[in-house]
């Protein structure tokens, strides 16, 4: 019996071991790449799968990745807004952001979520810096233009400039950056900048040579509803028009082709409540989601 035991004990050793080798070439192809993870959806608000990130983040760190995190915290700013009574709208799928309201998203999202981010990474072994836009200049906005319907959205804004000298310090040096999408206007104002498009701001300056989107669907799917596991950008065009890409995937997309266009090597869209999604995409042959490149 105790033969059995040492035999099978061996046995799950040598399948980690062989796991281990299958990564190997996985690991050197991302060795000292950036790596720009934007952590949002509804796996956000679930303390268990927060936890499994962090530790993947970590575990990238630690194999030789430069991940930056760009997280966002749509749900948490609205439930404190109903907290404080203070009432929200949306236009072309933005929040319509006043004085108010700014208040609260720049604490929810630069202080709360950030901090619980940063705190997760720590707590698993690794050393995370919670930082924002503003922060160095890192971005700064242009007040968004008004929506399809001529309503103003109030202090959401847009990145203009991305400066990326206080993350060329941070990186490399077994730092973890995880930055919230709030932003230093041109007008001295503080402007709330879509978690997506500020994801591919950063991972455009940085020249990124993954930005992995991790979001609440498998990825793009065909009309079959099923998984598209690789686009190119012309085939995205053709989709768009097609009706295969709808509704709210479509400014995705736009925000993979804009990061693209600014020299990311490619942008995955995953889903980000598949367990290590982060992990199977980039150290397995596997793959986890649809892989858009130029």
């Amino acid at each position: 019996m105790n033969e059995t035991f040492q035999r099978s004990e061996q046995e799950r050793a040598q399948e980690q071991a062989a796991i281990l080798m299958q990564a190997l070439p996985h690991m050197l192809h991302y060795d000292e790449a950036i790596v720009v993870v934007k952590y949002g959806g509804h796996a956000m608000g679930d303390d268990k799968v927060g936890r499994d990130f962090a530790r993947d983040m970590v575990l990238l760190e630690q194999s030789g990745v430069n991940p930056v995190v760009v997280h966002g915290g749509g749900p948490q700013i609205g439930a404190m807004l109903a907290k404080l009574g203070i009432k929200s709208a949306f236009a072309d799928g933005l929040r319509i952001t006043d004085r108010a309201t700014i208040e609260i998203v720049e604490m929810v999202l630069a202080g709360s979520i950030n901090k619980q981010i940063v705190g997760f990474i720590n707590a698993e072994g690794g050393r995370a810096i919670g930082l924002c836009g503003k922060d160095g200049n890192m971005v700064i906005a242009n007040k968004a233009a008004p929506t399809s319907g001529a309503i103003d959205l109030g202090f959401v804004g847009e990145p203009a400039k991305v400066d990326t000298t206080v993350l060329d310090q941070v990186l490399g040096r077994e730092l973890i950056p995880v930055l919230a999408p709030i932003a230093q206007g041109v007008d001295g104002e503080t402007y709330n900048v879509n978690a997506d498009t500020f994801a591919g701001a950063i991972a455009g300056a940085l020249k990124a040579k993954r930005l992995l989107f991790l979001t609440d669907v498998p990825g793009v799917l065909d009309k079959n509803k099923d998984l598209i596991k690789e686009l190119r950008v012309d085939q995205i065009h053709a989709l768009i028009a097609d009706g295969t890409i709808t509704g709210g995937m479509i400014p995705k997309v736009e925000t993979c082709i804009y990061a693209l266009e600014q020299g990311v090597e490619g942008v995955v869209i995953l889903d980000g409540k598949t367990p290590h999604a982060v992990l199977v995409e980039l150290l397995t042959d596997h793959g986890a989601g649809t892989l858009i490149t130029r």
